[in-house]
């Protein structure tokens, strides 16, 4: 390593792939901090027992350094990803371009005319198309026969898929073993760390493993970045000409806020840091005992989408995944206990130490046992809708939280998803059953956190402006979902990807203003 690079990148999802590419490709030297481990296809952990190798330092264990970021806030739980190539590795592979009223209300400049050009670029480069017609799934007929019968329009989205890869390709086929986000054991999902940064690295790129983060500074020439090695604890730090955040939401935000509020290395950052957070209002779902054999573990995650397009509007999938954990949600269908729920103000920040002991002693053994062909017959469902974006990104003693009361705020568009679910539920003849975070807590578990470092004209309104520059620190940068301003109520990778891809330009294009 060298101790000063044009362009020092904390994160290696979509975000921090992309400029790395990029800047890489203009002839900058590039340095990639990124915390977790890089990954093969044949790496992604299988064992739920093995937690740490699962779950990335969930709570009482600080040693752990897995896949998965699981964080139960005050507001909200969210699952992000921890590993070179960052939500790539775990997400269903979705490409949609929202509607372009979605943009309406974002700075001038930013409007789904102006990505169009962005939105290519990510469709050419991931080399994205929509699940062949040709394959007979019987779980994306049924969820096709529900759209039409409850009169909702359906597609099939372009997806980051390798059906059939043509000759030199680094994807393979896909198996339609439905393990997309477990982390793609065959490689036939085309995540940004094979797409982008290996590129970025053949030109020359350094990517270092298991570096986290702790604040930036101002530093002659550019920004110093701090950082501890995960392994040993070594605290280090490096400088850059430009520095690009793209940690993720939660990852970006708590940098910024731990720079300005703790470390006081960054005091002019915009007052509306950590506003405006949004859970792309995630919700899901399963519905039991279905009249129809969904067969849910042959083919991708996600077929097709359903549009909901009365305000507030949402999109709906079926997310079903492999066997094992098909069985497992099977058999997760009675409602919880009422003395579990009268413990849930004590147990919600804990849930994630739950999880974790349930995970390493298969705790889902003694759940009620059910039939040969439950699993079959059941399926997922899984909202995304355009929520208030109303929470707020906060340290508290030095910890990340999320303040939100996402129910209360967003009862309308609960309800309207709940409805087309329990519609849907009764096309496929079964039961259905919301999410036990929102039975027992009124909390979402949000998989597509957004927002809190939002776009904007001036540091008075947001955090960055349109080139993703943040306001005040010319050469400090932001490039992942943490800049979106308003949910999208799409799948939003899409978007990250456009909007990394126009930061990188306006990166590349400082260094010669």
């Amino acid at each position: 390593m060298s101790d000063h690079y044009d362009a020092v990148i904390v994160g290696s999802g979509f975000g921090g792939s992309i400029c790395a590419l990029r800047l890489a490709q203009a002839g900058r030297s590039v340095l990639v901090l990124e915390r977790g481990r890089r990954y093969r296809p044949a790496d992604f952990p299988r064992d739920p027992r093995r937690v740490n190798d699962l779950l990335w330092r969930f709570p009482g264990v600080g040693k752990s350094t897995g896949l998965y970021d699981l964080r139960f806030l005050s507001g909200i739980g969210v699952v992000v990803a921890s590993g070179v190539g960052g939500g790539s590795l775990i997400y269903a592979g979705v490409h949609i371009r929202p509607d372009a009223e979605v943009f309406a209300t974002w700075p001038a400049g930013i409007r789904r005319t102006d990505l169009e050009p962005y939105f290519d670029r990510v469709a050419t480069a991931l080399d994205l198309a929509p699940l062949p017609s040709g394959l007979g799934l019987r779980k994306r007929d049924a969820f096709r026969a529900a759209a039409e019968l409850t009169g909702r329009r359906v597609f099939d989205p372009p997806m980051a898929i390798a059906w059939s890869p043509p000759p030199g390709s680094p994807s393979q086929p896909c198996a339609l073993i439905a393990e997309c986000e477990f982390g793609c054991p065959k490689g036939a999902k085309k995540t940004v760390d094979v797409m982008y940064l290996h590129e970025a690295e053949t030109l020359g790129a350094a990517v270092v493993t298991g570096a986290l983060a702790s604040h930036i500074e101002a530093a002659r020439g550019g920004f110093r970045v701090h950082y501890r090695e995960v392994a040993t604890g070594r605290e280090m730090a490096v400088t850059g000409g430009r520095v690009v955040l793209a940690a993720g939401t939660l990852g970006t935000n708590e940098l910024l806020l731990r720079s300005r509020d703790l470390f006081r290395t960054l005091p002019a950052l915009s007052p509306r840091l950590g506003f405006g957070f949004s859970g792309n209002g995630d919700f899901i779902g399963t519905v039991h005992d279905c009249t129809v054999d969904v067969d849910p573990w042959n083919g991708p995650d996600v077929t097709s989408v359903m549009r909901y397009d009365e305000p507030p509007q949402f999109t709906l999938a079926a997310p079903t995944f492999a066997a094992a954990v098909m069985r497992v949600i099977a058999r997760a269908s009675a409602p919880p206990p009422s003395w579990l729920r009268t413990a849930r103000g004590w147990l919600w920040p804990r849930l994630g130490t739950a999880i974790a002991l349930a995970l390493r002693f298969r705790l889902w053994r003694f759940l009620p046992q059910v039939s040969a062909t439950a699993p079959r017959r059941t399926t997922n469902l899984f909202a995304i809708g355009r929520d208030s974006a109303g929470g707020r990104v906060v340290l508290r003693g030095g910890r990340l939280d999320v303040v939100w009361k996402y129910g209360q705020e967003n009862q309308h568009l609960v309800r309207r998803m709940i409805a087309a679910m329990e519609a849907t539920a009764r096309v496929y003849g079964g039961r259905y059953v919301p999410a036990p975070t929102w039975t027992m807590f009124e909390r979402i578990l949000s998989v597509h956190p957004l927002g809190g470092c939002a776009l904007s004209r001036d540091r008075e309104s947001g955090v960055v402006s349109v080139d993703g520059e943040i306001h005040g620190y010319p050469g400090l940068f932001v490039a992942d979902g943490s800049v979106v301003p308003t949910a999208l109520g799409f799948h939003p990778a899409m978007t990250i990807a456009a909007l990394a891809e126009r930061t990188a330009e306006c990166v590349v294009r400082s260094y010669s203003q």
